[in-house]
């Protein structure tokens, strides 16, 4: 069935819509039957206030799902002023033009507003201290978006669109190349096709507030790595553990240690809990 709004059926704004995670979000919409507008960057820049002001208003939609960002760590470590523009300027655009058309606004973030020192999960409460610029100028989107937006923090995003560390895996195995991965940092990979049902219904339901939702399962990147050339039928021994002082060149940009995310608050409020990491990472695979 799909939700109506005000006597009309509901009409959904997707930012980044080019990009992976807004590539997914269209096609869960879509396959809804909801009445998508699906905006790229070359259409929807926004970090042009004035420009989201006006596409908000003349679209007439009842939701925003901000898939738009800033997502490359180290690059926005070199150039922080873009980062902002995008990742915490753009947000408070989107948010200011929701306020004023009544529109609902979710905006994804990230585990990189933690600074990855804590044991054990973060969960939604947690002090923020982020050792990024990119962690930063997320978790001043976070601040932008307000109280009455959804803000979802997820992490370690893979998808069938666009770039990602699984194809990236795949095309170093099939080169036949060594690969090098860190055990010292430790998270939850998640999937576009598991994430995306949860980002429409929290939308659709207006959520208000900040939720933690990521796959289950926290490995670190070697294991992730490993697991990967597992399925793909390789030997995971071809996957060196390596530590993260050991990386050359050293990243410009702090990694979080641990970035796993406990969604208690997620489950909790009756949404169907994300699936252990192994089957969509399976299912992708056998994607091509």
């Amino acid at each position: 069935m799909v939700a109506a709004a005000q006597g009309r059926l509901v009409k959904v704004l997707v930012t980044g819509a080019v990009g992976q995670l807004g590539v997914a979000v269209c096609e869960e919409l879509q396959r809804r039957g909801i009445d998508t507008v699906a905006a790229a960057r070359t259409d929807l820049d926004i970090s042009n206030r004035t420009k989201v002001a006006e596409v908000v208003r003349d679209s007439r939609v009842d939701c925003i799902v901000n898939a738009a960002a800033m997502t490359d760590v180290d690059r926005c470590e070199v150039d922080e002023q873009t980062a902002f523009a995008i990742n915490a300027h753009g947000v408070a655009h989107l948010a200011e033009a929701a306020a004023d058309t009544g529109a609902h606004l979710l905006t994804v973030s990230t585990d990189y507003v933690f600074d990855g020192t804590k044991i054990g999960p973060y969960v939604e409460s947690d002090d923020a201290d982020p050792r990024s610029a990119y962690g930063r100028s997320k978790l001043a989107g976070e601040v932008a978006a307000g109280p009455q937006s959804t803000v979802v923090r997820t992490s370690w995003l893979s998808g069938a669109a666009g770039a990602n560390i699984v194809a990236t895996i795949r095309r170093l195995l099939a080169a036949g190349t060594e690969l090098s991965f860190v055990t010292d940092q430790v998270g939850c990979p998640t999937f576009t096709a598991d994430l995306t049902p949860a980002l429409v219904d929290l939308a659709l339901d207006r959520w208000a507030g900040i939720v933690h939702v990521t796959n289950r399962g926290a490995v670190s990147w070697y294991e992730f790595a490993s697991e990967v050339a597992r399925q793909l039928g390789a030997d995971p021994g071809r996957v060196r553990p390596i530590r993260t002082s050991e990386l050359i060149p050293p990243r410009p940009a702090e990694r979080p240690a641990n970035s796993v995310l406990c969604n208690a608050r997620f489950d909790g409020a009756g949404y169907r809990p994300l699936r252990d990491y192994q089957e969509p990472l399976k299912e992708l695979l056998a994607a091509g």
